[in-house]
């Protein structure tokens, strides 16, 4: 009897201990799950280099839902020279798609077959070819850069500023593509960094706050406005740039300068976008609510790699609908692939008074420019033109 008791305990001890080790191994998968939500990525290798001919100036990429599509777009590539531009689909069959290069590639080259697709296009504010300063502003984290456009010379708009702020895993360079039609418009642009967006101040966990810590530095980027010559804001968001110009608006000491939002493929809700996102990855259930609940807490926060905890309810702005009080542009593809754009129709419902929403098909995630460039374009003149906002 001695002996059974003891191979019992002994027993005992040993699913106590099967349970505490596996206890740790799905805490330390949650918490993995959870830092790569608030952790800054390094541009993604997401395309394959199959052939460059360099006296067609075309290039032959493995065919993706992003480089089969129409339009002009960006890819990072290995070599020289580091990033080239696309234009229009020449040739297509089920394993590659053919391009016409708008960068000219010198015979010799060396480019390596990984590659990054993106719809920056334009990498630097020169290539835009209209008057522009570089200028640093003081914010909570520390000074981050930005860009600013002047208005046009007798623009009687020139006192209604937009600020443009870029999305996750991005830069500064995402929203030039706007700037031609602001400018256009008679509006001055600036162009904001925040922090640990890879050129704005960096924290000491260098994570991001989705939006949540973000806006502190939008705001200084409105007050910044506000003391050179702005009497009104328009702010405009691209994807997570979105959620941190939507929590500008709610939570911004500045609120009454800010009379519009231009959303382009926002996030308006996390929890729904990193559902998503899990399902593309195929996390499986409860680990994408386990990873959300861990950086809701402010010890397993901590231990996820975020500055702070992050508050999913206060990041709902479908919930949060009410208290928005500006005309909102609401551009977002039904086919964006990684930001859904449920949230965004939600949002629409919620707040038809204040938002406008026309609907666009077939552009991936922020490609909605690249895809179709004049509709884009026109889909903002005209919200411009529809509502006054020199008053």
């Amino acid at each position: 009897m001695k002996s059974l008791r003891h191979a019992a305990t002994v027993g005992a001890i040993a699913l106590a201990g099967a349970a505490a080790v596996g206890a740790a191994i799905g805490s330390a998968v949650v918490l993995k799950v959870a830092r790569t939500v608030v952790t800054p990525i390094p541009r993604r290798d997401d395309t394959e280099v199959l052939a460059v001919d360099t006296g067609a100036q075309t290039i032959d990429l493995a065919r993706t839902p992003d480089t089969e599509l129409p339009g002009s777009y960006g890819l990072f590539v290995e070599g020289t020279p580091g990033y080239v531009k696309l234009g229009a689909v020449l040739q297509a069959d089920a394993h590659s798609v053919r391009r016409k290069l708008l960068t000219q590639i010198d015979p010799g080259a060396q480019i390596g077959r990984h590659a990054g697709f993106s719809g920056f296009y334009y990498m630097a504010p020169g290539e835009l070819h209209l008057p522009y300063e570089s200028v640093l502003i003081g914010t909570p984290a520390g000074p981050c850069p930005a860009w600013f456009f002047p208005a046009p010379s007798g623009s009687s708009a020139a006192d209604t500023w937009v600020i443009q702020v870029h999305g996750r895993g991005a830069t500064r360079a995402e929203c030039l593509r706007a700037v031609p039609v602001l400018h256009a418009a008679g509006l001055p642009v600036l162009i904001a960094s925040y922090r640990n967006d890879g050129e704005g101040a960096r924290t000491r966990p260098g994570s991001y706050g989705l939006g949540s810590t973000e806006w502190r530095d939008i705001d200084e980027a409105i007050a910044h406005a506000l003391r050179h010559g702005a009497k009104r804001v328009l702010l405009m968001g691209w994807s997570m740039g979105g959620a941190i110009v939507l929590q500008t608006v709610v939570s911004s000491a500045f609120e009454d300068a800010i009379v519009g939002m231009i959303l382009d493929s926002p996030v308006v809700d996390w929890r729904t976008v990193l559902r998503f996102q899990a399902g593309l990855m195929r996390l499986p259930d409860p680990l994408p609510q386990l990873a959300m609940q861990a950086l809701e807490q402010p010890w397993t926060a901590r231990l996820s790699g975020s500055d702070q905890a992050i508050p999913f309810d206060e990041l709902d702005m479908v919930s949060r609908a009410p208290e928005l009080h500006v005309p909102i542009l609401l551009l977002h593809s039904d086919d964006d692939g990684f930001v859904p754009s449920e949230a965004s129709h939600a949002l629409a419902k919620a707040r038809p008074d204040l938002v406008t929403m026309p609907v666009f098909t077939g552009a991936r995630h922020t490609k909605l420019w690249n895809y179709d460039q004049n509709r884009w374009t026109d889909a903002i003149t005209d919200w411009l033109g529809e509502h006054d906002f020199s008053d």
